[in-house]
């Protein structure tokens, strides 16, 4: 029996290795659950073309938005696990996990984390019209007027949602959640004073912030942002401990030999060490943060833990 099971162990390995050095054996499919255009989308875009150069092989973003990246994931999650096909995600994979009732996957077993590739502030934004100068003016604003400031976000579970809501949380004040249909609505509305609040990716509302059509008060990270120089961070305009960035990472589906994640992680690091991809990535506020598959894994489940709580707090589910 110890000899049968040596030989099966054995044929195993040779046959991952093997795997692993026939890969890419065709075009490789990174499926990005936003829509294009976006902070997911436009990384994987940038990774996918420096992919395709050094494996002469295609490497094709796949945009599959809705449902708070859940179509895209469940895609991934039910392909074959031979590399193939990748998800290019964020935050939003593991808070759907606690927002949605029903899901046909698990955000985290179902998947084998492969590389975190970078991470990305929000910013906590008003109307040029609201009277908060910052964000210790809007606490007040908010107790004098409870329940009766909204804030925007990109749709539920977004990171808009739950950063706004997090923020909310911890500052001890009462903020109604109002969604869009992406981003695009909301910055609309919120530029047009229909809505007072919003924490959008710093990206998204740079150009209205430096034309002084929104307000800057403070950004999510622990750190200040090197597009906003002179806005603190929550931590430092009084919301001590206050930490949300938005991480990308990307994961192929469960089972995947070992072999070929090892590969993606070396071929993508490769990739993410260019001078020109840390250019591309800081074009749109994004910082390269490159950190392996198993470290990705102990950030999914803790933010698991983290934004769980917080949408159980929140009241919030998705049917």
């Amino acid at each position: 029996m110890k000899v049968s099971v040596l030989v099966m162990l054995a044929i195993s390995l040779a046959s991952s290795s093997a795997a692993a050095q026939g890969y890419p054996a065709k075009p490789v499919r990174l499926i990005a659950p936003f829509s294009s255009g976006g902070a997911v989308d436009v990384p994987a875009r940038i990774i996918a073309a420096k992919l395709s150069e050094m494996w002469g092989q295609g490497v094709i973003v796949e945009n599959k938005p809705g449902a708070g990246s859940t179509i895209g994931a469940e895609l991934v999650a039910r392909s074959a696990p031979d590399g193939h096909t990748l998800l290019f995600t964020s935050n939003t994979h593991i808070i759907s996990g606690s927002l949605y009732k029903k899901l046909s996957y698990d955000p985290i077993t179902d998947f084998e984390p492969v590389i975190e590739v970078g991470s990305a502030p929000n910013v906590l934004v008003v109307a040029s019209d609201v009277p908060a100068k910052n964000v210790g003016e809007l606490i007040a604003l908010a107790k004098a007027k409870p329940g009766q400031l909204d804030y925007a976000s990109s749709g539920n579970g977004s990171s808009q949602h739950l950063f706004c809501a997090l923020f909310a949380s911890m500052a001890g004040i009462q903020l109604n959640h109002v969604p869009y249909k992406g981003s695009g609505q909301a910055t609309t509305d919120l530029l047009a004073g229909r809505v007072p609040v919003s924490c959008p990716g710093v990206n998204n509302v740079l150009v209205h912030i430096r034309q002084g059509r929104l307000r800057a008060l403070a950004v999510t990270s622990a750190r200040r942002a090197a597009d906003l120089p002179d806005t603190p961070t929550l931590a430092e305009a009084g919301v001590t401990g206050y930490e949300a960035t938005l991480w990308l990472g990307i994961l192929a589906p469960k089972g995947t030999p070992g072999d070929i994640v090892a590969k993606l992680y070396a071929d993508l690091g490769r990739v993410l060490a260019r001078d020109d991809v840390s250019r591309g990535f800081a074009a749109i506020g994004t910082a390269i943060e490159v950190k392996p598959g198993v470290e990705l894994g102990k950030l999914m489940r803790a933010e698991r833990v983290r934004w769980g709580r917080l949408i159980a707090e929140a009241g919030a589910r998705v049917d």
